[in-house]
């Protein structure tokens, strides 16, 4: 029913890991194979391509779902419908973000302070330029193949780059002067496939399979037991999506209790839930949370 474009380069493992926790593993031939297939019957083709294109071809209708950051979707400035951001990049959570550098030693501290002419290079040239034509720059804005961090101030003055930590351009001697946008991965659908009802439904069952899994990252499910007397104190020690869950246990002056926590908190919440009055504490894995 449905074809699938997934990213190839920076964010091909953790997507493929992202299907495969969502139980959705994508079997190639080669780690080099362009093609693939999902056993699934809402999938009847999967592609790996770059993401730049991704945006494009989805538009077009030649996928009818796709893998891309928003940062190739501002540049190719195509009709896409944005189904859902999927927090994820190449290497945290955390989104990335297309910023404009210059040398560190530049006396510019803004965008405005750059003079008419003033040579950019950059991966994201068209979103480049509208960027300056609205501050009133008039920029020369040149394509870049890689490496561009690396072309200030022997080749450019400036570079419109995208980072996720900053380190690579402080090492390269740039200081960023602002931030174009921020960008998030983003699962992309084709609007005319979008419109299709039975198409739609399976777009949004698989986006719901793979937003429960990014969802249940870094959590875990906390179950334990505790008597009446010590119940309010344990309670207020949880922290929860909501609200703890909380059961009278059969024939006993107890509940058991049950919730859903941060796994960075775990270490310390299970001893102090303990020395409230906690017993027979669980914790296990959580592979996805739906809502």
């Amino acid at each position: 029913m449905l074809r699938l474009v997934l990213p190839k380069g920076s964010l091909e493992r953790q997507t493929l890991q992202l299907f495969e926790d969502a139980d959705l593993a994508v079997n190639r031939g080669s780690d080099v194979d362009y093609r693939g297939t999902i056993d699934d019957p809402r999938v009847v083709e999967v592609r790996i391509l770059r993401p730049q294109e991704i945006p494009q071809y989805v538009a077009e209708g030649r996928f009818d779902l796709g893998i891309t950051g928003r940062d190739w979707i501002e540049e190719r400035n195509v009709d896409v419908v944005t189904l859902s951001e999927l927090h994820y990049s190449k290497a945290t959570a955390r989104p990335v973000q297309i910023v404009l550098a210059v040398a560190a030693d530049s006396p510019a501290r803004a965008v405005t302070d750059l003079p008419n002419g003033v040579v950019v290079h950059t991966e994201y040239p068209d979103l480049t330029r509208r960027y300056f034509a609205k501050r009133g720059v008039d920029a020369d804005v040149h394509l870049s193949y890689g490496a561009t961090e690396a072309k200030v101030p022997d080749i450019a003055d400036a570079v419109v780059e995208l980072t996720e930590t900053g380190r690579a351009l402080r090492a390269a001697g740039l200081r960023v002067i602002d931030t174009l946008m921020v960008s998030h991965t983003e699962l992309i659908a084709n609007p005319q496939s979008y419109q299709h009802a039975d198409k739609r439904k399976a777009m949004e069952q698989l986006q719901s399979l793979l937003t429960g899994v990014l969802e249940a990252r870094g959590r875990v499910l906390l179950k334990l037991n505790v008597d009446a007397a010590n119940l309010d104190a344990v309670i207020a020690l949880l922290p929860a999506l909501k609200a703890p869950t909380v059961s009278k246990l059969s024939g006993e002056d107890g509940y058991a209790v049950e919730t859903v926590v941060s796994k960075q908190e775990i270490n310390t919440l299970i001893p102090a839930l303990k020395d409230a009055g906690g017993a027979g504490i669980i914790e296990l894995p959580i592979a996805k949370i739906v809502h």
